[in-house]
């Protein structure tokens, strides 16, 4: 699947693809795919405030995939979106196996161009981040999917696992086509004079600049199993610059997801598209997709 830049806008980031084409000097071209906002079969009014809350390097989010639901999302948004400016997917959320095949037969028959498998947010408290952490369950997840739609799927996996590369390992097996390394990584933040959690479900999701080092080097350890199979994947975590991107690309990514970064600098993607540009024209590569996977370790550094 060709892309018109190596990005994509992260789900939960940017809306059902109209929000920030509001901003003047933002386009949804400057993105090779957009990530739709969660979406559930029914809707959701998410979880209690507060949602959002601003830490070091980064931020915690619980919104708890506050969604008007699969039907109107099909019926009403997809119709306004805009398919020659970027490629769209679908975002789908369950607490059941079931749910998330009903999903996928759904969003078949619609015009969307791939589905993201949600299958590790962790800030609800049925399925979700459940079946992220369990490679079996993700594997059913899949290929329940798998069974229902012939569009491309990515499943988006988990950070919060003791082995990320096995649960990649399960999901190719069951038939995704692509995996986006990583969702966000578990977090809290604590009121000191009240003693409280500050957000209302108590622990979100972490993201931002604080999560690239560890981001990064899930991207490498899933590169390993993902490179046998001819297995892409969207790299993301705290990616703010081109310098980010390129780090994420090098080690195993062929595209990469921009997301925090977007909420205090919306026109971000421009800058790391020239950086990239200008990265390909330095070292004179024919495109960035030269760049996937190429990290040379460190072999027997010795002793200092």
């Amino acid at each position: 699947m060709p892309f018109n830049t190596p990005l994509v806008l992260l789900s939960g980031c940017v809306g059902f693809g109209e929000e920030y084409t509001r901003v003047e000097g933002f386009s949804n071209r400057d993105a090779g795919a957009i990530c739709l906002k969660g979406t559930t079969l029914e809707p959701r009014l998410g979880n209690a405030p507060h949602r959002v809350w601003e830490t070091p390097a980064g931020m915690l989010n619980s919104i708890g995939l506050q969604n008007p639901g699969s039907r109107m999302v099909i019926d009403e948004i997809l119709p306004s979106l805009d398919f020659s400016e970027t490629r769209f997917f679908a975002n789908l959320s369950g607490s059941t196996v079931e749910e998330y095949a009903e999903l996928a037969r759904r969003f078949d028959d619609s015009p969307i161009d791939a589905m993201e498998i949600n299958i590790s947010c962790p800030n609800v408290r049925e399925g979700g981040v459940l079946f992220g952490n369990d490679p079996e369950m993700s594997h059913r997840v899949v290929a329940a999917c798998r069974t229902r739609t012939a569009k491309p799927l990515v499943t988006k996996l988990s950070p919060n696992q003791t082995d990320i590369a096995e649960n990649a390992r399960r999901c190719i097996e069951a038939g995704t086509d692509g995996l986006a390394v990583a969702n966000t990584f578990v977090g809290m933040a604590i009121d000191a004079r009240t003693r409280r959690p500050v957000l209302g479900e108590n622990k979100g999701g972490l993201s931002g600049p604080a999560v690239k080092p560890m981001a990064l080097y899930q991207v490498h350890q899933v590169h390993e199993v993902a490179s046998r199979h001819g297995v892409p994947i969207i790299g993301q975590g705290g990616i703010a610059s081109a310098e980010d991107a390129l780090e994420f690309m090098i080690a195993g990514a062929s595209a990469v997801g921009v997301g925090t970064a977007l909420f205090y600098d919306p026109l971000v993607c421009v800058r790391i598209n020239e950086g990239l540009a200008g990265y390909v024209r330095e070292h004179n590569l024919d495109s960035v997709s030269g760049l996937v996977g190429t990290l040379e370790l460190n072999r027997d550094p010795g002793v200092w």
